[in-house]
């Protein structure tokens, strides 16, 4: 009758067989083989097992980051747990042209990471709404009246004082910040305005305020902080975590003999208000760019850690704004209606009968312009291609090679690996009236935004009417959407020099359902040494959460290795016991052997 044999690299002991026929053979073996079979399976087991839960904890790191920074994004919008002794504060006040705002910022204790940036959101109330206030009017109404300033002030602050916990007050950071509103001001009441602030707001109150505290920041210093504030908010100053993020090889200025730190690419910005514009957007080390538009920034708590250097190229554009462009427009037509009709002696505008023929305006729709005491009528005719074909020598741009409005120099952008964010014009010309906020496409716009002029007004006043148009649309957006779209258009295409097939820009009010203010970037900024007074005191807790973060990897393998090691010994010493066993019973047979056969026992070799 057959049988299988099965052996491998194991003792000769070890082996057996299995017949075809009745039971095993298995099972005839003696019992310590079996055991011993058995262990050894088993530390197999563990092993496997221990090597596939390594793997997939740390094969699944990449993804839980991403789930806890969405995550992060979710708790974003609930409320601010201030009996929560860890957390921080800081206070912006954005004192602008038309009014001033205070926003309150909130960040939980720095994790003792000299590469990581403060995790600053803004500060929520209790009913999960954003902690800000604003007043009218503008800061800059009190330039002749500078003593009033403090009380003018003084409600946003006590508002701020009613949020942040008491306990608190003395270690957060209070800014002022003044912008277009009071840079127009002649220093000497700029510094009677600021000195009022630096003197009365430390007697009421216990914020950290310090001279360098209140100042008016230039057109630059805010597009840097626009420009931090979308980034920081989009992620892109965060660690690469996956091989499909878009990075970027940076050489950091005054580093020639290190190596180019690969980081995330970061985002340009354009915003257009109602006065200026303004481009920023990064730049290699290799690009030259003159001083006063650039920006050379750390970001990281530690002067000698450059991961967080940034080079910027920052534009601001005065008098390109969508307002401030269309009074432009508009004095340019009536100093040349005017002075064609003394030419020519016409009366072209000068009665409701004969209006100027805007091709700016939406179709049919009747407008004026008011000047000296002379009013020009003007009447729509929607024709969006020739108005852009008329704003376009307000661009002043000149025939020299990479410059943009104005004649400004402009750095080359990469295109193909750009990508861009429109906030304010950008967004209110794409979204308000057209309904294409969000992903641009430049034929889709200029198609919609055509459609739109050659409406008659009357339709368009119906529609507006019925509430066709975004909630916060008036009239004088439905008035002037046909001039803007061609501003926008131009600006970005003509002015900037966007090709008309780029498509990584992307016009946006909110990022992440949070409106991205300036000030967001100004607190990040100015807050960015903070985090070393936390490093030293949290250096052992970093080291020992370090050590326990890895030492689910090293106690597994050691384990398994100590387990493989103890149960070898194991083996063999049961494998040299077995041979001790066999040679007694070999010389107990053999010494019964002879005896049965009358015979004296054999001595063992080398005995006297």
């Amino acid at each position: 009758m057959g049988r299988i044999g099965i052996s491998c690299l194991f003792p000769a002991s070890w082996h057996f067989s299995i017949s075809p026929v009745g039971c095993p053979r298995i099972l005839n073996t003696n019992l310590r083989q079996i055991i011993v079979i058995t262990v050894l399976a088993a530390a197999v087991s563990l092993l496997y097992f221990s090597v596939v839960i390594i793997r997939n904890k740390y094969g699944r790191l990449t993804r839980d980051k991403k789930f806890q920074r969405y995550l992060a994004r979710v708790t974003d919008i609930e409320a601010t747990d201030t009996n929560n002794p860890n957390v921080n504060y800081g206070i912006v006040v954005d004192c602008g042209s038309s009014g001033s705002r205070i926003f309150v910022y909130c960040w939980p204790r720095h994790n003792g990471n000299p590469r990581d940036l403060l995790d600053i959101r803004q500060m929520r109330d209790k009913n999960r709404k954003p902690v800000v206030m604003k007043i009218k009017p503008g800061i800059s109404e009190f330039a002749t009246s500078p003593e009033k300033v403090s009380d003018y002030i003084s409600p946003l602050l006590n508002f701020a004082a009613e949020h942040v916990p008491r306990a608190k007050h003395k270690e957060t950071p209070l800014y002022i910040l003044c912008t277009a509103g009071m840079r127009i001001l002649p220093e000497s009441q700029q510094k009677a305005i600021l000195e009022d602030l630096l003197t009365d707001i430390p007697v009421h109150f216990d914020f950290l305020f310090s001279d360098s505290h209140a100042e008016v920041i230039s057109g630059k210093q805010e597009g840097v902080y626009a420009w931090i504030g979308i980034n920081f908010v989009l992620g892109r100053f965060e660690h690469i975590e996956d091989d499909d993020e878009a990075v970027v090889e940076v050489n950091i200025p005054g580093s020639e003999s290190s190596e180019a730190i690969v980081r995330k690419r970061t985002a340009g910005i354009l915003d257009m208000g109602g006065v200026s514009t303004q481009i920023a957007y990064e730049v290699p080390k290799t690009e030259e760019v003159a001083k006063n538009l650039l920006a050379e920034f750390n970001l990281g708590c530690d002067v000698h850690q450059t991961e967080h250097v940034y080079r910027v190229y920052v534009a601001t554009f005065l008098g390109f704004g969508g307002n401030a462009a269309r009074q432009r427009y508009e004095d340019r037509i009536f100093t040349n209606t005017i002075q064609k009709n003394r030419l020519l002696g016409k009366q072209n505008g000068l009665t409701p009968d004969m209006p100027f023929l805007d091709p700016c305006l939406p179709l049919d729709i009747k407008d004026e312009i008011q000047q000296n005491g002379q009013t020009l009528y003007l009447r729509g005719t929607g024709d969006f291609d020739l108005c852009r074909e008329t704003i376009q020598p307000f661009m002043n741009k000149t025939n020299e090679t990479q410059t943009s409005l104005n004649g400004i120099y402009q750095p080359p952008i990469h295109f193909p690996n750009s990508e861009f964010y429109g906030f304010s014009e950008f967004y209110y010309c794409t979204e308000d009236v057209l309904r294409m906020g969000g992903d641009y496409n430049a034929a889709k716009f200029t198609k919609a935004a055509k459609d739109y002029c050659a409406t008659k007004w009357s339709i368009l006043r119906e529609r507006f009417d019925r509430g066709l148009y975004a909630s916060h649309a008036d009239l004088h957006r439905l008035k002037y959407q046909c001039f803007k779209s061609a501003w926008m258009f131009e600006v970005f295409h003509r002015g900037f020099s966007f090709p008309v097939n780029y498509r990584n820009l992307k016009t946006a009010l909110q990022v992440y359902d949070k409106e991205v203010q300036w000030t967001l970037g100004a607190i990040l900024y100015r807050t960015r040494f903070l985090p070393l007074r936390d490093i030293q005191q949290e250096a052992f807790r970093a080291s020992h959460n370090h050590w326990r973060g890895v030492s689910f990897v090293y106690n597994h393998y050691l384990f398994s290795g100590c387990f493989l090691v103890v149960l070898l010994a194991i083996l063999l010493y049961l494998l040299r016991l077995r041979r001790i066993h066999r040679r007694t019973l070999r010389s107990s047979s053999a010494a019964t052997l002879w005896m049965e056969e009358g015979l004296p026992a054999q001595k063992p070799a080398g005995t006297l």
